[in-house]
Order: structure tokens, then sequence, then C-alpha cells
């Protein structure tokens, strides 16, 4: 999944997203930093949302049913692994993959595993940190060959 994908997910998704939050046009607007015109306008599909509005929305809905049945899950993560692509960064605890994941490889105490929505890469740790992310499959095999190998 790419940057230009998800903006065009959540861009189709917005109107849903309020919705299911109960906020008007107004409140939706001021909340995410977006005039109402232009939420008007994203929600008619004749513009698209920022990147800088994806991000809000993903952090401020992140609880969203809509947002995980169309991101995997875990909005904050896919927008996470796109900006730091590649990068280890910040241990963080999962649920170890029960929903929206499926297991590539398990070795050493850790595991490989891929989303089923947005296709990308996780390695989690033992006690189910996630420790790196990708959504390029050779990385995320790279990194994994990498970690249980040490």
């Amino acid at each position: 999944m790419t940057k230009e994908e998800i903006v065009l997910i959540i861009s189709e998704k917005l109107r849903l997203i309020r919705t299911e939050a109960g906020y008007t046009q107004d409140k939706m607007a001021n909340v995410i930093g977006l005039s109402k015109k232009t939420l008007v306008q994203i929600e008619k599909g004749r513009v698209m949302a920022s990147w800088t509005a994806v991000i809000a929305v993903c952090a401020l809905f992140k609880d969203s049913e809509t947002l995980a049945a169309s991101l995997g899950g875990e909005p904050l993560e896919v927008i996470e692994t796109i900006a730091r692509e590649g990068i280890d960064y910040r241990k963080e605890k999962t649920l170890g993959g029960k929903i929206w994941w499926k297991d590539i490889e398990k070795d050493e105490g850790y595991v490989l595993q891929q989303n089923v929505f947005s296709q990308h890469f996780r390695i989690l740790d033992f006690e189910h940190y996630r420790i790196y992310s990708s959504f390029d499959e050779n990385n995320a095999h790279k990194r994994f060959n990498e970690l249980t190998k040490e």
C-alpha cells in the first residue's frame, strides 16, 4: 500500500468515519483542521484529503470500525510504516496478530506477519511488541533474518 492509496481510501471513507463518530461536517472539519468547504469537497469526491488530514483522521479516529476494516485494524501502524519505511522504531505492544494478520515465519521468538488488508509486514518479538514494519517484503525478510541470527 502506498501513501497515495491510503489518501484515496481515507478520502473515500471520510463521510463514513465522520457519521460513525456522530460528527457534523462543521465539527469534523474543526477536529481535523480543515475548512468545512474542503471537507465537503472531499466527501463529494471532488478533491482528495491531504496527507496531513489523513494522518489526523487516523490518529483521532483510530478506533473507527470503518478505518479498521479499510486499513487492517491498526490505522496508525499503517501510517507509521509508510512514514518510516524500513526503520526500526519504538516498540509498541500489539495483540499478537489475532485479527488482520497472517504469520509468515517464526523463529527465535520472533514472528514475521503480513496484514491481510494493507499487505504490509511487521516483526513482533516474543512478548508481541512490534519492532519493525515495512511494505517491502524483501526488506522485512532480511530484517527478520538479521534478528533471528543475532
